[in-house]
């Protein structure tokens, strides 16, 4: 989309937001709108008024805040019921947060909430009159924006905006039909946006769900599709190859060993060289270059039963199900700490075929069933050992791997395409925005 610039700029008097149309205004905020840090926590205290509270995530997760939502209970106060309670064309930022760019994420609210009010970590902004809420929420959308409060935020382990800061962010503002034309004009064009990215994303997950049917069905029917099948005896596995075997994992394995635990290995005992110490750090991006925890020998020496060896398989036990690394040749001397479990294949079975495997739904699936509905966040051995799964020989094992690795090259290439589309449909939706809030685009013909 190609539009016209304004006939006519003027100095903006500010050093990020360069020139301005002629005929707009810049001032700081709290001279266009009424700006609340909400004091309502998520706590219910007795002799208050029960209310439902629009919290930190509502706001950091959803673009708009509407009535359908579910809000969490808990009371208010009569005056901070009156003061903080949801009205059409607020806006909602979140006021702090772990790093200076992901602050003051904003939600707006396009009709009146009675009951809901706003919660705490949040402010609200109130367009005074003449001044449209809907354009205040893109100015919070824009980067211009969002580099104003990057730089103002302060602190150390939790940043955070307070109430000069917010006040005094300067900002555009054309007059309030232009404003309004703004608005229109941008809910129009980010909501086709927004369609694009939709689309590419159900196109990401639907290669992901793909991906995985290609890795189960090779990892239980094999590569041959006229191969005599059996009964394995598993409902849930079906017919398998009649000359596979069906295992549990813990007779495919000649050692499990989960990290040490208690204070077998604390944060004091690092040193700054010696023997690694391996954990999520390196098993999520399975990338054992990394990191910089070592112990010294004589530590080594005591925790050398937590040893990792070339062909061990790392597992994540706190987090996802299916962080899975296998330890290279190359590997430096060391050990795993408590977040890691270590397996360790015996002859039956190749490192790489039991790495695919247990990524496979068909592991995911029996590990919910044998965890009995619970959480699959925390995996322990006695679980692991207990997984069933179908065994082919070791030539075979090879074959698949390398077919998974061939077919799921091209669902990850696929993949990457597609999030880099949505990369750049969201760089697009971002420029645009802040092109128009900015005044560097001249939208009232279009809107």
């Amino acid at each position: 989309m190609s539009l016209p610039r304004y006939p006519e700029y003027k100095p903006s008097g500010v050093e990020w937001l360069d020139d301005v149309p002629e005929h707009w205004e810049v001032k700081r905020l709290k001279r266009a709108c009424h700006v609340f840090p909400s004091n309502v926590d998520k706590k219910s205290h007795d002799g208050e008024i029960p209310v439902k509270l629009c919290n930190y995530t509502d706001v950091y997760y959803n673009d708009n805040i509407t009535a359908d939502m579910e809000f969490m209970a808990a009371t208010a106060s009569n005056e901070q019921i009156t003061k903080f309670t949801l009205r059409a064309g607020d806006t909602i930022i979140t006021k702090d947060s772990e790093t200076a760019d992901d602050i003051a994420i904003c939600a707006y609210v396009p009709a009146d909430l009675p009951g809901v009010v706003c919660g705490y970590h949040l402010s609200m902004i109130r367009p005074m009159t003449d001044i449209n809420g809907a354009f205040v929420k893109r100015l919070f959308d824009s980067t211009y924006v969002k580099s104003c409060v990057e730089v103002r935020a302060n602190g150390l382990t939790r940043v955070g905006l307070g109430q000069y800061e917010i006040d005094n962010l300067e900002l555009p503002f054309p007059p309030i039909d232009e404003q309004t034309q703004l608005a229109t004009f941008l809910e129009r064009e980010t909501g086709k946006i927004d369609t694009l990215i939709a689309e590419q994303q159900r196109l990401v997950e639907l290669l992901a769900e793909k991906r995985q049917a290609v890795i189960s069905h090779a990892v239980t029917k094999g590569l041959n599709p006229n191969a005599p099948m059996k009964d394995s005896g598993i409902e849930w596995l079906g017919e398998v190859p009649e000359h596979w075997g069906i295992k549990r994992l813990k007779h495919v394995s000649k050692n499990i060993k989960a990290g040490p635990f208690g204070s077998a290995i604390t944060k004091d005992m690092y040193t700054s060289h010696g023997y690694r110490v391996y954990g999520q750090e390196q098993v999520i991006p399975e990338d054992f270059s990394i990191g910089d925890y070592y112990i010294s020998h004589e530590k080594f020496c005591e925790l050398n039963q937590y040893e990792v060896l070339p062909d061990d398989l790392l597992i994540s036990c706190v987090g996802t199900f299916g962080k899975i690394a296998i330890v290279p040749s190359d590997i430096e001397p060391g050990i795993i700490n408590p977040r890691l479990i270590r397996l360790r294949c015996n002859k039956q079975v190749s490192a790489n075929y039991l790495a695919k495997l247990l990524r496979s739904n068909i592991v995911f699936e029996q590990f919910s069933l044998l965890s009995r509905g619970g959480t699959m966040d925390v995996i322990n051995i006695g679980t692991l050992s207990s997984i069933l799964m179908a065994i082919p020989p070791l030539v075979e094992q090879q074959l698949i791997v390398g077919f998974i690795n061939t077919a799921t090259a091209k669902f990850d290439s696929l993949t990457a395409e597609a999030n880099r589309a949505i990369e750049l449909l969201q760089e697009r939706r971002s420029a645009l925005i802040t092109a128009a809030i900015t005044g560097k685009i001249d939208v009232r013909q279009t809107a």
